[in-house]
């Protein structure tokens, strides 16, 4: 029979040397010889008073090899990171067996807003002097991210006002249900409806009080153009977003990434869904490591004529989409049949009634009408011919032919309500049509189009999606990253900063840095 060596788990006593875990050319080992051979951490001395008196204080340099390690392995929990600084033997080298309390790490995340702009300037100026900043072009995109606040909790003041009254007439009338019982032994209801009944009554009173104490403390919030915009009671500084799989609460986490190594040479959090306003931020967050060669890239999201204006003005090279460059673009000519193909994550494609219920509310547009620019005539879709009244009618620069409609016969059309806008106000149906084989004036916008439709161009943007879209893909995926656990946009961004660290530490890492 054969014979086979003993397996023996019981516990003995082996010598470990902590040293030792942190192998050359890993994570850890980048880590813990940038932290403490190039960092200056001397600001964090300001936050403790125990130079005689009181608790020695764990390092701060102890504390940011933690939580960046964490990071680095998926782990964002406080609960969770100090729970390895007691079994996970990597944690108990890179700590030096420190073992911190989760309330402990929690708040030196919490509180580290004000250094984590120094700490990633220090940690670019080290890859930089590793040769991994090559300048030739910063690609920024952002990505939205669900944060620790419920949408459901959000909306106007006046919408929030609204359900904090349904929420105190429902607890008003439970109430009154209840009084009613109390007359009427024959109807009483169980000892554990009736504690069913009291928990919701707290719940909702609880609910509306929060509600009334947010929108007695904080003012309502307008666009550029006035209108009120929706708040949040949990965080108010996250706002809505629409996203491919749906709408969430959150935030968007832009970051600049540079061509040659993907380094992460600027990095910020919003909250707001827009990204137009967060372009011209970012550029100016490269100007210490931007040369006047380096190109800017960034996708539609990015595109207005303002910020292609200032890009100008700065004289910054930049190629910046437009929403239309892959319709131009033949190598996307065949894209419409993989739109076509339903997403297996969250299907957006509309039911027949509600195709049905869009037609209906669909209002006439020119391609709805009869134009015969050789004959210089017009028909509307209930058959009367409109007049011209006008052949050079310049709009946006552009030459337009514009075609109006008769007092009596849109008067007394049946389909007003399709055709105009605003039929109680507007009498008559305009119309025009750009004149074809014009040439265009060339502005900034045009340029731009002409640059990034380009052989260069083409080539150049090419690049664009390759340099960002990795970075986006090992920090969501590979570090864990799918969602934002604090709340308030400060700590929200130095999250986000905590993560481009890890990234970028990562990359210096990857070259060997600091192994002797």
């Amino acid at each position: 029979m054969a014979r086979y060596k003993i397996i023996d788990r019981n516990p003995k006593f082996i010598p470990v040397v902590l040293d030792a875990q942190l192998m050359p050319g890993s994570f850890e080992y980048a880590l813990d010889y940038l932290i403490d051979n190039e960092l200056d951490l001397s600001r964090f001395d300001i936050r403790y008073k125990n130079d005689d008196t009181g608790a020695p204080a764990y390092a701060p340099a102890v504390m940011l090899k933690i939580v960046l390690l964490a990071y680095s392995r998926g782990m964002i929990s406080s609960r969770a990171i100090e729970r390895v600084c007691r079994e996970n033997v990597l944690f108990i080298a890179i700590s030096g067996d420190s073992a911190p309390q989760f309330t402990t790490i929690a708040k030196f995340v919490r509180e580290l807003g004000t250094e984590i702009a120094s700490l990633f300037t220090q940690v670019l100026l080290t890859c930089d002097s590793q040769g991994l900043i090559g300048r030739h072009m910063f690609a920024i995109d952002g990505v939205k991210l669900p944060s620790n606040a419920s949408k459901h909790c959000s909306g106007t003041h006046a919408e929030l006002a609204h359900d904090a009254e349904s929420m105190e007439q429902a607890v008003a009338k439970m109430l009154k249900a209840h009084q009613s019982r109390d007359t009427q032994s024959a109807q009483m209801e169980s000892d554990e409806d009736d504690i069913g009944h009291q928990q919701r009554i707290e719940k909702y009173q609880k609910e509306a009080k929060r509600i009334r104490d947010f929108l007695a403390t904080n003012a309502e919030r307008h666009n550029a153009k006035g209108k009120a915009l929706k708040s949040n009671v949990t965080d108010n500084e996250s706002a809505k977003m629409a996203t491919a799989k749906g709408v969430i609460q959150g935030y968007t986490a832009v970051a600049a990434v540079d061509s040659q190594h993907q380094i992460i040479v600027a990095a910020k959090a919003h909250g707001s869904g827009s990204e137009q306003s967060t372009l011209l931020p970012m550029v100016r967050a490269t100007d210490s490591i931007r040369t006047e060669q380096t190109l800017i890239t960034a996708d539609a999201g990015y595109h207005s004529e303002d910020n292609i204006q200032q890009l100008h003005d700065a004289n910054i090279p930049a190629l910046i989409a437009d929403g239309q460059m892959r319709k131009r673009d033949e190598r996307f000519k065949e894209q419409g049949k993989y739109k076509a193909l339903p997403d297996p994550v969250f299907d957006k494609t509309k039911t027949a009634e509600q195709l049905k219920s869009a037609r209906a509310k669909h209002k006439y547009t020119p391609k709805d009408f009869q134009h015969d620019a050789v004959a210089n005539t017009c028909i509307c879709p209930a058959g009367k011919e409109l007049y011209s009244n006008g052949s050079n009618c310049s709009i946006a620069g552009r030459l337009y032919h514009k075609f109006t409609g008769n007092k009596g016969n849109c008067g007394t059309c049946q389909q007003r309500e399709k055709c105009l806008r605003t039929p109680d106000k507007t009498e008559v149906r305009q119309v025009s049509f750009l004149i074809k084989e014009q040439k265009l004036p060339i502005t900034l916008i045009e340029t731009m189009k002409r640059a990034i439709d380009s052989a260069l161009g083409r080539k150049l943007y090419g690049q664009r999606m390759g340099t960002v879209e990795p970075v986006f893909g090992n920090l969501r995926y590979n570090k864990g990253l799918d969602r934002f656990t604090l709340r308030g946009l400060a700590k929200v961004d130095t999250q986000w900063h905590l993560y481009c660290l890890v990234h970028n530490i990562e990359k210096l890492a990857h070259c060997g840095y600091g192994v002797r």
